[in-house]
């Protein structure tokens, strides 16, 4: 049983609960994923699906993807992945339907990119004095010891890169799902902007 599929950031909107409650909630959308081919642990070592997703014009396919989609019958896809653990047939299709409202599900993407931050916004640390003469107003300060070791220990807080890196966020409550428009809302936010692939699997599995 498909317990995992792969969608696209739309936004975030509100919902409204059966006691009058509001909810904030992330809309994501599930396009068809075709299962273009089948892994399984005698073959290949493991057991997976690979899927198709996301609509593209044929001119935008190289050639190898465009021969596996004449193979199988299916019109051409941006994105050819897989997902562990999955078990369908070869040209079956998961949707969103393969979740129900109340499931918990974990959600994994990219994060926004932040490009090259310092300590005070990546590390969240205080900024200096900066009364008149102040030189160390958001400098790091202190990184390290002196002549003995000599270097900086791994792991320090430092600037650098920021964002850019996948991120899942844990059992996020499925808030409704619909069909027909290929929508599944969850309740909270997801990493990522608008139009980030996610990748939505169920919780515990």
């Amino acid at each position: 049983m498909a317990t995992a599929v792969f969608g696209k950031k739309k936004g975030m909107t509100q919902a409204f609960q059966d006691d009058g409650t509001v909810v904030g909630v992330t809309v994501l959308e599930v396009e068809p994923n075709y299962v273009t081919a089948v892994r399984s642990e005698e073959t290949d070592g493991y057991e997976a699906v690979q899927v198709a997703f996301g609509q593209v014009k044929s001119s935008r396919v190289n050639k190898p993807k465009a021969g596996l989609f004449a193979k199988l019958d299916t019109p051409p896809r941006r994105h050819v992945k897989e997902l562990r653990g999955v078990v369908a047939e070869q040209g079956s299709t998961l949707g969103a339907d393969v979740f129900e409202v109340g499931d918990k599900v974990h959600v994994s993407a990219k994060g926004k990119g932040k490009g090259f931050q310092g300590t005070v916004k990546r590390h969240n640390f205080g900024r200096g004095p900066v009364s008149h003469g102040s030189h160390n107003v958001r400098a790091p300060g202190s990184v390290g010891a002196s002549a003995d070791p000599a270097r900086i220990f791994k792991g320090q807080k430092m600037p650098g890169q920021m964002g850019n890196k996948a991120v899942t966020v844990q059992n996020l409550e499925v808030v409704a799902v619909d069909a027909e428009k290929n929508e599944l809302w969850v309740r909270g936010g997801v990493p990522g902007g608008r139009g980030t692939v996610v990748k939505i699997r169920k919780a515990g599995e």
